[in-house]
């Protein structure tokens, strides 16, 4: 990893203060709709067959350590232990209490899926599911080597046949994307940092505060495109604003930005106007597809994973079409280890399904490709900045458990909070075990 070293101008910003402006409804219905989408599991002889299939399972688990607590509410209480057999072995001690079989049949059934249904269900809990996810990873690295070497052989077959299937229309974005970022922004302003910032930040020193380890992110990546004052900049994604106020604020550049989520929009605008830079800054909510103009350079931090991977070509074409000769494009982004992309093309997991409807991660090799194939950009350098994302995911579920009782006053219940929890949950352990990881790439 590159560092930059950057004078202190985090002063400059103009900020609301989160809880600033009218109270905005909140709503999380959208977002559940995708965990009930299923029939559930019942209880009854299937899921008791299940549950021995999973202990089985289980049973096989060769490295860290898992200690379950069975306190079904029929039966006695059992303690099993699944792992590694000697302590000094071991990294990781995970604590499970299950409370309904259920958990068991979830995860037989759909794997990370049911994993996440059981934990927001109440079936299965744990004090750190972090740990728990970690020892979920590494005991099932062997068996992923096979399934993605058996995905890499059936992908020119697989490929084939996604290619032909009906893609998202822009109505069905919108509809994806606000089920999430819709949700409110009183919600995410309870966790996130003063930048509202939903993005990882980059931390220059360990004791740096997220709201400045955000704010050096937005630097890293102007300094990466070589932004300088009057230079037009198009950035595709605006979150809450935080790289547009950013970049005309301390950069005096001129920023086109843009976003398919109304609450988003309606909050950039509101911040950008409080910043004094709505001369500077152009807002918009249109689909990436519609976007029109030539401009200096072009950001885009974590939106390519709300791209389908068979429009990775139309969406390069449109950044090229996009950059005056010379310019430079830097993305940050969410990416699968290359070996696994395939296999992730075809499946879906518990991020798809309960917390990004629809998304999906690229990889690097796979951005290259496109890149190579549909344009004349080449990515020219890549960042890895994957433990960045782990702890800025530690401090958000941090911040989130200690607001919990202002997420509970937001109307949002426990079946939501404990969604929310092992979202980031699983995400950090996703990060710590570079199961994905977080890179900056710079196309020219």
């Amino acid at each position: 990893m590159t560092t930059i070293d950057l004078p202190d101008i985090s002063h400059l910003d103009v900020e609301p203060a989160a809880g600033d402006g009218p109270a905005r409804v909140v709503r999380a219905e959208r977002l559940l709709r995708h965990v009930d989408r299923d029939v559930a599991t019942r209880p009854g002889p299937t899921t008791r067959i299940a549950a021995a299939a999973a202990r089985a399972l289980l049973s096989r688990a060769r490295c860290e350590r898992l200690v379950v607590d069975e306190r079904p509410g029929h039966r006695a209480e059992v303690r099993r232990h699944y792992g590694a057999e000697h302590l000094d072995e071991v990294e990781i001690v995970a604590h499970v209490t299950v409370t309904d079989e259920r958990a068991y049949a979830a995860i037989v059934r759909e794997g990370s899926i049911g994993l996440g249904r059981g934990y927001l269900e109440g079936w299965w809990t744990s004090d750190d599911p972090v740990a728990v996810v970690q020892f979920a990873i590494r005991n099932l690295a062997t068996i992923d080597r096979l399934r993605n070497r058996v995905q890499r052989a059936a992908g020119p077959v697989t490929d084939a046949v996604r290619r032909r299937l009906p893609r998202a229309t822009r109505e069905r974005n919108r509809e994806d994307i606000g089920t999430h970022y819709d949700i409110g922004n009183s919600f995410f302003e309870l966790f996130l940092d003063e930048t509202m910032t939903y993005s990882s930040a980059v931390f220059a020193a360990d004791e740096m505060s997220l709201a400045d380890a955000s704010r050096h992110k937005y630097d890293r990546l102007l300094d990466l495109l070589g932004v300088e004052a009057g230079d037009h900049l198009l950035e595709i994604g605006t979150g809450w604003g935080g790289m547009a106020i950013r970049a005309a604020g301390q950069r005096s550049a001129r920023v086109t930005t843009t976003t398919i989520s109304e609450e988003q929009l309606a909050e950039a605008t509101a911040r950008v106007d409080a910043a004094g830079l709505a001369d500077r800054v152009t807002l918009l909510g249109d689909d990436w597809r519609d976007l029109s103009g030539s401009y200096d350079h072009v950001v885009s931090i974590e939106m390519i994973e709300a791209v389908d991977w068979r429009d990775y070509d139309e969406y390069f074409a449109t950044i090229e079409r996009s950059l005056r000769p010379g310019g430079r494009v830097a993305l940050q982004a969410i990416c699968l280890p290359d070996d696994r992309w395939e296999r992730a093309k075809n499946t879906e997991d518990f991020i798809r399904r309960f917390v990004f409807p629809n998304g999906f991660l690229p990889s690097v090799a796979a951005i290259e490709a496109s890149a190579e194939r549909a344009t004349s950009l080449r990515v020219a350098r890549v960042d890895d900045l994957t433990e960045h994302y782990a702890e800025t995911l530690r401090r958000w579920r941090a911040t989130f458990d200690e607001r919990i009782d202002e997420v509970a006053a937001l109307g949002l219940d426990e079946r939501f909070q404990r969604l929310w929890r092992f979202y980031f949950a699983y995400c950090e352990a996703a990060f710590l075990e570079r199961h994905c990881r977080l890179v900056q790439l710079v196309l020219a």
